[in-house]
């Protein structure tokens, strides 16, 4: 997990975050770590542990700490271990993992488009695999098969913005508003299909674009692990190229990068991790987006290290949504419906915060 900080062009590098680098060397490779990210790391993980555990004893029917901690040990009694392993660790669990896929996204796109207002449910990704799955519903095909429908239409959907995007190259600006644009035409295909078929079989497909963690299984949290696994040291090892990509086209090219391939290793990588969280638990909005503005308040400018922090923090912030949704509410909510109250002022704001700066 490389920390090797470059400046950044809009944060730079200040002396004394390059005195809290650490160089250290196991063999052949070499790298340096942030030490104050180290920590926030640290912090992070540990709050995480601490919430999750609480969060576990919520519900109708409530279990202790101790009860918590010996069933997901395997020392619990058989009532326990029905309600934590078998109801609500999995549904933890996938909103840990699909909170750290989303949050891992929108900092590749942030930095990739070098804006950031940017995330994949802004440029099309998420609403692309929302029609896709929706007509799958509506049509009354086989729902084993959603979750790989719904990642089918997710990377097809970036890679026709990557490719419509094309002029002899991929300019981020042209990115994003062709993102927009395809956003745009998928919300409308939803939109149609919900219209068209009957109400009957469109109340499923309209649940399911809420975004929810809802019923999630082991097989669920399974397939999120292995995902989480590929991705998520390649998103770690590609933030360095990233980093240089910031730089501009043209120097990027003259310090040896592969500036084309890098770009859509990159793309694929940041579909990757939108398009299986999406495909598991819906579109859920706007954590992509907040995310890595507050992992890069903590952190400083988008490392390996910080990526790390921006997945724990997504891991939090969704499975607080998801909290609030299930017990705190006069009305279960889905996570997607919290995440969306939070996520639209915020989104405001930065907005507002961006035009001031014009």
């Amino acid at each position: 997990m490389s920390a090797y900080v470059l400046p950044d062009t809009a944060e730079g590098v200040t002396t004394a975050s390059t005195r809290r680098l650490k160089s250290v060397r196991l063999g052949p490779v070499s790298f340096r770590l942030n030490v104050r990210t180290l920590g926030l790391i640290g912090i992070a993980f540990a709050a995480l542990v601490l919430f999750s555990s609480w969060a576990l004893t919520l519900g109708s029917f409530p279990v202790p700490v101790s009860g918590v901690i010996n069933s997901v040990l395997g020392r619990g009694s058989d009532e326990y271990d029905f309600i934590v392993r078998t109801l609500r660790l999995p549904r933890l669990l996938a909103a840990l993992m699909v909170g750290a896929a989303l949050g891992m996204s929108g900092a590749i796109f942030q930095g990739l488009v070098r804006n950031p207002l940017v995330s994949p449910d802004i440029i099309g990704i998420n609403q692309g695999a929302t029609a896709v799955a929706v007509f799958w519903i509506v049509t009354g095909q086989p729902v084993g098969m959603l979750a790989p429908v719904a990642f089918a239409g997710a990377t097809v959907t970036a890679l026709l913005v990557y490719v419509l995007s094309w002029r002899g190259g991929v300019a981020p600006s042209r990115l994003v508003l062709v993102g927009i644009g395809i956003n745009a035409v998928a919300a409308a295909g939803t939109t149609y299909i919900l219209v068209k078929y009957p109400i009957e079989r469109v109340g499923s497909a309209v649940a399911w674009s809420a975004g929810s963690v809802y019923a999630s299984t082991w097989d669920d949290v399974a397939i999120l692990s292995i995902a989480l696994l590929i991705l998520t040291p390649l998103a770690a090892i590609l933030m360095w190229h990233l980093r240089i990509l910031q730089f501009g086209d043209d120097t990027a090219a003259s310090l040896g990068l592969p500036v084309e391939p890098t770009r859509l290793l990159l793309v694929l990588v940041g579909c990757g991790c939108s398009a299986i969280a999406v495909s598991l638990a819906g579109p859920i909005g706007f954590v992509a987006l907040m995310v890595p503005h507050i992992a890069r308040m903590l952190g400083g400018a988008m490392t390996g290290s910080v990526l790390i922090l921006t997945a724990i923090l997504g891991a939090l912030l969704l499975l607080a949504s998801d909290v609030v949704g299930q017990h705190f509410l006069p009305v279960s909510m889905p996570v997607g419906v919290v995440t969306a109250v939070v996520g639209a002022p915020y989104f405001l704001f930065l907005l507002y915060r961006a035009n001031a700066r014009l």
